[in-house]
C-alpha cells in the first residue's frame, strides 16, 4: 500500500496527463469537425436545404449558357483594296496636219468645248465634244458633193451647243447608204456660214472651212496632264496627255475577283486621315494585265492577271485638298438579302461533317451554311426558324 502511494507520490501527474491527453484529442476532433463545417459549409447548407425542400424537388436543368436569337437580315461581304487617288487614266493626244507646235497649255489646266487646247502654226486648235474626229476637209466643195457623215454631225452639234444657228438640218440614214452617202448630218451652206461666224468670234481666220487638225474632238471637258511635246515639234506627234476633270481612284483588282465588281456599284473610300467618303464604280477595265507573257516582271516571275477599276467619290469637295494620295477602297462583293443568320460562334461542327445549332435544352439542329460576313453566318434548314434561341460562344 505504501509502495502504491509511493508510486503515486513519485508520479503525481500520471492520471492528470491521461485526462489531459483525452481532452486534447477531443478538442482536435471538434476542431476538425468545425473546419469541416467551415470548409464545406456551403455544400452542407445546400444539402440541408435540398433535404428541407425534398417535398418540392425539381428536375435539374442543363448548365446555363449564352444564347442568341436566329434573326432574319441582309448580309454583305466586302473586300478592301489599295487604290491611288488622281484624275483617272490619262489619254495621249496626237496632233494632225503638217504644222509645228507654237504654244502649249500648262499641266493641270482645264479645257472645255470651243476653247483652244494648243496652238499650231500660231493658230488655236479648238476643242469639240464627240466621238468621231474630223477626218476630211469640210468646205463648199464638200457641200456640192452632198457630203454627210459623223464628222458633219460633230460640227453641227458643237456649233449648236455653242449658241450658233445652223439653219435647216438634213440627215441620211443607214438605209440610204446605197447612194454613197454616209449616215449622219448632211453638210449645208448654212452650216458653213455658222462655222464662219464662230471662227470670227474666236479670232480664227474666217474661212468657213474646217480642215483636219483644226479641232480636237474629245468626250468632254478635260484636264491637261503631262505635256509631251516641246515648242517647235511637228504637230503630228504626241502632244500631251489629258485626263478627266473629276478626281478618281484607280484600283488594281485580281482578274478572278473582277466579275463581282460592276459599274455603278457603291464603295467606301478611306482617306489618309482615316476619313471615310462614299463613291461608286464608274468603269471596270477589260484589258487584263499580267498573267504571264507580256505580264512577266523583270525578274522573270509571272505576275497575277489584274484589271483596272475606276472609282469616283460621290462628293468631290471632300477631296479638294488632295491632288494625289493612297486610299483604301472597300467593295461590297456579295449580298444576301432576307436570310436567317446567327453569330459564327453559334455553329457547332459535327463529327460526321457539317454544322448544327444547339437549342438551350441541348438539342442539336443540323443547318446548312451560306455567306459568312462580319461575324455572322447565313443558316438554313428545316429545323431552324426565325426568332428562336440557340446557344452561342460569342
Amino acid at each position: 500500500m505504501a509502495r502504491a502511494r509511493s508510486r503515486a507520490a513519485a508520479h503525481p501527474s500520471a492520471d492528470g496527463d491521461s485526462r489531459s491527453r483525452s481532452r486534447t484529442r477531443g478538442r482536435i476532433a471538434v476542431a476538425i469537425a468545425v473546419l469541416a463545417v467551415v470548409a464545406g459549409g456551403a455544400w452542407g447548407g445546400t444539402v440541408l436545404k435540398r433535404h428541407g425542400d425534398a417535398g418540392h424537388a425539381k428536375p435539374a436543368g442543363p448548365p446555363s449558357a449564352q444564347t442568341t436569337l436566329v434573326q432574319r437580315t441582309d448580309l454583305s461581304d466586302s473586300k478592301t483594296l489599295p487604290g491611288t487617288l488622281g484624275y483617272g487614266t490619262a489619254v495621249t493626244l496626237k496632233g494632225a496636219g503638217k504644222g509645228l507646235i507654237t504654244k502649249l497649255p500648262t499641266s493641270g489646266s482645264t479645257v472645255t468645248r470651243g476653247k483652244p487646247l494648243y496652238w499650231q502654226d500660231d493658230q488655236p486648235v479648238m476643242v469639240f465634244y464627240g466621238d468621231t474626229p474630223v477626218f476630211r476637209t469640210l468646205d463648199k466643195a464638200a457641200v456640192n458633193a452632198h457630203a454627210s457623215g459623223a464628222d458633219v454631225t460633230i460640227l453641227a452639234d458643237n456649233l449648236k451647243a455653242l449658241g450658233y444657228s445652223i439653219g435647216p438640218e438634213s440627215h441620211t440614214t443607214q438605209s440610204s447608204t446605197g447612194t454613197g452617202r454616209a449616215p449622219g448630218t448632211v453638210l449645208t451652206p448654212s452650216l458653213l456660214d455658222a462655222l464662219k461666224r464662230w471662227q470670227r468670234d474666236t479670232g480664227q481666220p474666217q474661212t468657213g472651212t474646217l480642215s483636219v487638225g483644226q479641232v480636237v474632238v474629245l468626250p468632254g471637258p478635260v484636264r491637261v496632264g503631262t505635256v509631251k511635246a516641246q515648242l517647235g515639234d511637228p504637230v503630228a506627234e504626241d502632244v500631251l496627255a489629258v485626263t478627266s476633270q473629276q478626281k478618281a481612284v484607280t484600283v488594281t483588282v485580281d482578274a478572278t475577283d473582277a466579275d463581282r465588281i460592276h459599274q455603278g456599284d457603291k464603295v467606301s473610300l478611306t482617306l489618309p486621315d482615316t476619313k471615310q467618303v462614299s463613291g461608286k464604280v464608274t468603269s471596270v477595265g477589260t484589258t487584263v494585265q499580267g498573267g504571264g507573257g507580256d505580264g512577266a516582271d523583270p525578274s522573270g516571275a509571272n505576275t497575277p492577271p489584274t484589271l483596272q477599276v475606276t472609282v469616283v467619290p460621290k462628293d468631290s469637295a471632300s477631296l479638294k485638298n488632295l491632288e494625289a494620295a493612297s486610299v483604301q477602297v472597300t467593295f461590297t462583293t456579295e449580298t444576301r438579302k432576307n436570310v436567317l443568320a446567327v453569330p459564327v460562334g453559334a455553329l457547332l461542327a459535327l463529327h460526321e461533317g457539317g454544322y448544327a445549332l444547339q437549342r438551350p435544352g441541348g438539342q442539336l439542329v443540323a443547318v446548312q451554311t451560306g455567306l459568312f460576313a462580319k461575324g455572322q453566318v447565313e443558316v438554313s434548314g428545316a429545323g431552324i426558324k426565325e426568332g428562336e434561341r440557340v446557344v452561342t460562344a460569342s
